[in-house]
């Protein structure tokens, strides 16, 4: 399956592609984590995005794009994958929709996980990373506002998106989840 991640920053997206990755055997591209691991090893990439991760601010489009474009081409991305942080802008989707297009591949499904956003700032307030503090969190949720949350109505349009109430334990939220893949995969076969 070829799946993307919607939610805002604190909504369990990364807690969740853990146990669905597995579940599905397809690998978790977590732009996010491709970014944080180029800026520790300290890559071309790495630095250049470093300033905008700081800050809390998206990364330039072609930074993004130039690193999932080279995460899809790896031979694990085959059999599909599950999109995390990407994208987050018109022109991610619109780079996305032409890689996937040039691979006859389109995206089987969106899932989009709704938390409030009291609850959103709780938890990413308290897991404790550097760069979390609550100016930082709050500038992130209201760039996913402005710039990620409106991508929804293009998927909306390809009846791709699913929404999840990301509210409750990890485990409530897995369930909803694997409610949803499993009908998908049902009606697929």
């Amino acid at each position: 399956m070829r799946l993307a991640f919607f939610g805002p920053p604190g909504a369990g997206k990364g807690t969740q592609s853990t146990w669905l990755t597995a579940y599905l055997s397809i690998p978790h591209l977590s732009t996010g984590e491709m970014l944080r691991a180029a800026v520790e090893q300290g890559t071309e990439l790495g630095q250049a995005a470093q300033k905008y991760i700081e800050f809390g601010q998206l990364v330039p489009d072609e930074l993004a794009i130039q690193i999932v474009g080279e995460r899809l081409e790896q031979p694990d991305c085959r059999s599909g994958f599950l999109l995390d942080g990407f994208p987050r802008t018109a022109s991610q989707a619109a780079a996305l929709d032409a890689l996937l297009e040039q691979r006859g591949e389109p995206l089987d499904m969106v899932l989009n996980l709704i938390v409030p956003e009291d609850v959103l700032l709780e938890r990413l307030l308290r897991r404790g990373r550097v760069d979390d503090t609550r100016e930082v969190v709050q500038k992130r949720l209201q760039v996913f506002q402005a710039e990620t949350a409106p991508l929804l109505k293009r998927y909306q349009a390809r009846s791709q998106v699913r929404p999840i109430d990301g509210r409750g334990t990890p485990e409530e939220v897995t369930q909803r989840i694997k409610t949803l893949i499993d009908q998908y995969r049902t009606k697929a076969d």
